[in-house]
């Protein structure tokens, strides 16, 4: 019954525009331009110029990234979009203990030198409307994909900082 009155009150049909408002309010109705606007609103919304902030030259003693953090990835959400590398979560949840020691010795090499491959840098960005039919950028949410490895450094680093606070 649920699903009948759904269908009768058009429930189902999908909250997604084939339209986007430019900045200016006009509505863009091609698909490259629709690309271009959405490109420059996340563009601007994440917008960080750190260029200006004074280098840090204390020297921090970091630990580093421990086995039994990386096993935390087996308790990651399951069910959620795959990263740009297409593995889903629950991949990782078939890591032996082998498997576990490579991925913290790549975690560690990462995060002892600074220095992540161009590819952890990419992501890609997919906007949900929050109200049904929406033309306006600011009108939906914007979720972002990336590579499972920078993944699972950001929640380790994530749950160390919750453990200090």
């Amino acid at each position: 019954m649920h699903s009948k009155v759904n269908d009768i009150t058009d429930k189902n049909s999908s909250s997604y525009s084939d339209c986007i408002k430019s900045k200016d309010g006009n509505v863009l109705m091609d698909e490259t331009d629709i690309v271009n606007r959405w490109a420059d609103y996340i563009e601007d919304l994440f917008y960080d110029d750190r260029r200006n902030q004074p280098e840090i030259t204390k020297a921090i003693e970091r630990s580093p990234i421990l086995e039994a953090e990386v096993e935390y990835v087996r308790e990651m959400n399951k069910g959620k979009a795959v990263g740009l590398n297409s593995m889903p979560v629950e991949t990782y949840e078939t890591l032996e203990k082998k498997d576990i020691n490579k991925l913290s010795v790549l975690l560690n090499s990462i995060y002892n030198t600074k220095k992540m491959p161009a590819s952890m840098f990419i992501s890609t960005f997919i906007t949900l409307p929050k109200k049904p039919g929406t033309t306006d950028c600011e009108c939906h949410r914007t979720i972002s994909l990336m590579i499972r490895t920078l993944e699972f450094i950001l929640k380790i680093l994530m749950k160390r900082l919750r453990n200090k606070i």
